[in-house]
C-alpha cells in the first residue's frame, strides 16, 4: 500500500506516494528521476546503485525507502558544487581519465567521496579499503586510485 514519503535528496526535500518496502534505488531513478544510482546486480555486491547516506557510502538496491525517511542522502548527481563546477573527485576522474565502461563509476566515486571525508590522504591501502565494495569490470582500478589520490589533500 503506497503512503507519504518525504525524503531529503540532494539538499531538497522530495514528497513521494510509495510503497514503503520500495528499495530506495527504484525511487530515486524512477520517481525522482535520478540517474546516477544504477541497477547492477539488485543484492547489493557491486556498487553501481551507492548513495551516500549521511556522508557514508550505502547501496540502495535493497534498502527500504522508509528506513532513510530521516537521512540526508546525496547521489552522483548532488555532488556538483553550486557554481555547477564538478565535485573534487569528479574532477580528479576525469583527468586521470579513470572511466572505461562507466559501470562502476557512480559506486566508485560516491566511495571515494566518503572515504575522503573520512580520510583526506589515504595511501593506496586505505583507498582500495575505501573502494572495495564497488566492483569494476574493465580494469581501471590503477586510474582509479590515481583519481581518488588526486583529489586528497594536497593532491590537486
Amino acid at each position: 500500500m503506497n503512503t507519504t514519503i518525504q525524503l531529503h535528496v540532494n539538499g531538497k526535500m522530495h514528497t513521494v506516494q510509495v510503497d514503503p518496502a520500495t528499495p530506495l534505488l527504484y525511487v530515486l531513478r524512477n520517481q525522482l528521476e535520478l540517474n546516477g544510482p544504477k541497477y547492477g546486480c539488485g543484492l547489493q555486491q557491486c556498487g553501481a546503485c551507492m548513495v551516500l547516506l549521511n556522508g557514508k557510502a550505502e547501496p540502495s538496491c535493497m534498502l527500504p525507502v522508509a528506513a532513510v525517511t530521516n537521512k540526508k542522502i546525496v547521489t552522483l548527481e548532488g555532488l556538483v558544487q553550486p557554481d555547477n563546477t564538478l565535485h573534487p573527485v569528479q574532477e580528479a576522474f576525469v583527468h586521470e581519465q579513470a572511466a572505461q565502461c562507466g559501470y562502476c563509476m557512480n559506486g566508485m566515486v560516491i566511495s571515494a567521496v566518503a572515504l575522503l571525508a573520512e580520510n583526506p590522504n589515504p595511501d593506496e591501502a586505505a583507498i582500495c579499503a575505501g573502494l572495495q565494495r564497488a566492483l569494476c569490470r574493465c580494469g581501471t582500478q590503477s586510474r582509479i586510485i590515481k583519481a581518488v589520490k588526486r583529489a586528497g589533500v594536497g593532491k590537486r
